[in-house]
């Protein structure tokens, strides 16, 4: 009984360890990405990210003029055919081809950077 009680926390133990080297990763690609397109406000906050296969998502924090906290965090499915754009949870709309061009081009300088600066691939 014992050896299959260590045997199944040994397991969770590895799976805690994978999960949080994964959130460890993902963090910091989500740093990285939000550094692409410029400087980052001061007391704010911004990620760039790729969450699965199919799903980008953009997060900014900032300070509002009366010093009061605001949040933005659109999402970004993509679709064989489309690009569909969710901000906040609330809207939904496909983008334009403009936009999906400009989409397209922080997606590939995300890889190159996240890459480059993380995993150390030329």
């Amino acid at each position: 009984m014992l050896s299959r009680v260590l045997k199944v926390a040994g397991v969770q133990s590895q799976e805690n360890r994978d999960n949080k080297l994964y959130r460890d990763l993902l963090r910091h690609e989500a740093q990285i990405g939000g550094k692409l397109f410029g400087p980052i406000p001061k007391n704010g906050r911004r990620e760039f990210f790729c969450l699965d296969e199919y799903t980008w998502i953009w997060y900014e924090e900032w300070q509002g003029k009366k010093g009061e906290r605001k949040s933005r965090t659109t999402r970004y499915n993509v679709r064989p055919d489309s690009i569909v754009k969710i901000q906040d949870g609330k809207s939904h709309k496909l983008i334009s081809k403009d936009e999906a061009a400009r989409f397209f081009d922080a997606v590939q300088a995300y890889e190159r950077n996240v890459k480059r600066k993380l995993y150390k691939v030329a």
